[in-house]
């Protein structure tokens, strides 16, 4: 069997040196990639290209999966998010953020066992970017809900909790005030719930979601939201797991799917050599899972397990004094 092509997008800030160490835990422990690099964010802009090329757009269609680290996006003006572009461009219509409690790190949800995914629209909603200014001192925003972006998200949902065998998925919306566009959504939700008996479905107000998951958080299990929601929800919930330093996240297609760490890019630390590369490691072992390499993503999975355990050999943002090389160097040790 030949080695299995991957698209490889470095990103920006820190992003070069986690992903070293990502591909380098990847190619120890038995999965044969052939790595194609290829440009976007700030990288694609100092080559005179747009935040994501239109070579980088047909590589990723053709090659089917992507690994990508953090990219940089200004606030209000500059350019527009890579991520966005990306998720637009490809139909990555579903993203997937899990929300699980390492052992052996500290925090005030760390006695809890948190297990739960985020499942996030990713492609309308708000983040459509359709905005405009009918006065100079009036700006609107359209949110753009489709019949059709509700019921394929909401099935995917409900397709991903059966075949990890969940018990329970819950919407996550504000129907309350916005009764046509999260109606929708709604409505969609349930019609899809009938198709899978063995799931409880139930529904929650955004905000009320919020408060109780900083209350009793162990009572969710899978989340589905539109895309504004579900970027501050699976925040939130990454919070409850020790931060955005240990969560992953996928970018699912019909056609293709993009894996990336969901954190900034951390401009103030890179070619420091400390960057905590778990995000991104976890998001390659969803990658390996996507195809079909069980047995290596749950060697990785198993490594960053143990070394967070052990607590030994953890990076500065997890309280230990280990750099980046230390902590890929043990990683690979542990898994097994």
């Amino acid at each position: 069997m030949g080695k299995t092509r991957v698209a490889v997008i470095p990103g920006d800030g820190i992003g070069p040196e986690i992903m070293d160490a990502t591909l380098g835990i990847l190619e120890a422990t038995g999965f044969e990639g052939e790595w194609v690099y290829l440009d976007a964010g700030l990288a694609a802009i100092e080559k005179g290209k747009d935040p994501v090329p239109h070579e980088t757009l047909d590589a990723i269609r053709e090659i089917g999966v992507a690994l990508k680290g953090p990219t940089t996006t200004p606030s209000a003006g500059g350019h527009k998010s890579a991520n966005v572009q990306l998720r637009q461009a490809l139909d990555l219509f579903a993203n997937v953020r899990p929300a699980r409690t390492l052992p052996g790190l500290t925090g005030p949800f760390a006695s809890m066992h948190l297990d739960m995914i985020i499942v996030r629209e990713n492609t309308e909603d708000l983040y459509a970017g359709i905005e405009y200014k009918p006065h100079p001192d009036v700006a609107q925003a359209i949110k753009v809900i489709t019949r059709q972006g509700c019921a394929r998200l909401v099935h995917y949902g409900f397709m991903m909790a059966r075949e990890q065998e969940r018990k329970r998925v819950t919407a996550v919306h504000k129907a309350n005030i916005m009764k046509m566009t999260d109606g929708m959504f709604l409505e969609e939700f349930y019609k899809a719930a009938e198709d899978f008996p063995e799931l409880k479905a139930d529904d929650i107000i955004v905000d009320n979601c919020c408060m109780q998951l900083v209350t009793k958080p162990e009572q969710f299990d899978v989340l589905v939201t539109e895309n504004l929601y579900g970027d501050i929800v699976s925040d939130l919930c990454a919070g409850l797991v020790g931060g955005l330093g240990l969560a992953p996240g996928a970018n699912i297609g019909e056609h293709c799917a993009v894996f990336e760490a969901v954190h900034g890019s951390a401009p103030d630390i890179a070619g420091k050599g400390v960057a905590n590369p778990t995000a991104l490691v976890l998001s390659a072992v969803m990658m390996l899972r996507h195809l079909g390499f069980h047995e290596q993503a749950n060697r990785i999975a198993n490594g960053v397990l143990r070394v967070c355990s052990q607590g030994q050999c953890l990076t500065v943002d997890l309280g230990g004094r280990a750099n980046t090389k230390e902590y890929t160097v043990e990683v690979i040790a542990q898994a097994h």
